[in-house]
């Protein structure tokens, strides 16, 4: 055994909607569990992922970004950003370099100014933007915040990354392991799958679908030939909506199908079937009942 301490906790990943905050966590663990999309609002559910080495574990929460609410849906993911800077060791405020200091940051930062965890200030996407830039948002946010660290990174290309790594563990207490070193989420597998099919609905659809469209898992079977069945259903808001998910002649959703299965494949290690469904629930956004039943389950925060 060795004679350092091990060390381990639980680290916010915050910001804005479309930092990297998926992109980053993904670098991390090695493995697709965020789905990641150029559109504002994908991630809506609390994902954790888990970074497992001989001395320490650190254990990440990936949220929604904060934003201010439009509806039901909103409300639940903002109450979600926000309870999760109670309960964790550390909080990385995670801002696009590209984009620079606005609005959105502002809200955020009051929000940390209440809470008492320490903060990383995580400037993400420096390889688009001149080294001078990046010096000007340094300062800029310098005098906004004391944050406990100031870290400038690219996600996508993986610059930085472990010095930040190194960064978190050294501000993590002394504290068990967690999970099995082999285990990268904490979120079952339908979850993972549903997303995955989410995501590629996201990256292949007009912008009036993203922000409404929901996935539920309907079946998932492993067969004696080893393959998985997965049967699956994409939620929108309206009819107009279900013609441009399934596509002319069912080509998008054929298109839809065939990406998801191949990240799915990638996730189970088997080969997968899959079946997609369109269904039109009216506002689902707005209804508990509905939000209920596709996983937003807002009495767990």
């Amino acid at each position: 055994m060795s004679n350092k301490e091990f060390k381990s906790g639980f680290v916010s990943i915050i910001g804005r909607p479309n930092v990297g905050k998926s992109t980053f966590l993904n670098r991390v663990i090695g493995q697709k569990i965020a789905i990641m999309s150029d559109k504002p609002q994908t991630t809506r559910n609390k994902i954790q992922g888990v970074y497992t080495e001989d001395e320490a574990q650190i254990v990440f929460i990936d949220t929604p970004g904060i934003h201010k609410p439009k509806h039901k849906l909103g409300d639940f993911m903002m109450k979600v950003a926000q309870n999760t800077l109670k309960e964790v060791d550390l909080v990385l405020f995670m801002v696009n370099a590209v984009e620079g200091f606005g609005r959105g940051d502002e809200f955020i930062i009051e929000r940390l100014k209440e809470t008492k965890t320490p903060v990383f200030l995580v400037i993400n996407k420096i390889d688009e933007i001149h080294p001078d830039e990046l010096f000007k948002l340094i300062e800029t946010y310098k005098d906004l915040h004391s944050f406990a660290e100031i870290i400038p990174i690219s996600a996508l290309q993986g610059n930085n990354v472990d010095r930040l790594l190194d960064q978190i563990k050294k501000v993590l207490p002394e504290g068990p392991q967690y999970y099995p070193a082999d285990q990268v989420t904490d979120h079952p597998e339908r979850f993972i799958v549903a997303e995955l099919i989410r995501e590629k609905v996201l990256h292949l659809t007009r912008e009036e679908i993203p922000h409404s469209i929901a996935v539920v898992i309907d079946s998932m079977q492993t067969r004696e030939n080893g393959a998985v069945y997965v049967g699956a259903t994409i939620v929108v808001e309206r009819d107009s909506q279900k013609g441009i998910v399934i596509g002319k002649q069912g080509k998008l959703l054929k298109e839809v199908g065939q990406r998801a299965r191949g990240d799915i494949e990638a996730l189970l290690g088997s080969r997968v079937f899959l079946e997609l469904w369109v269904k039109v629930q009216k506002d689902w956004r707005n209804r508990l009942t509905h939000l209920r039943d596709y996983g937003f389950k807002e009495d767990e925060y």
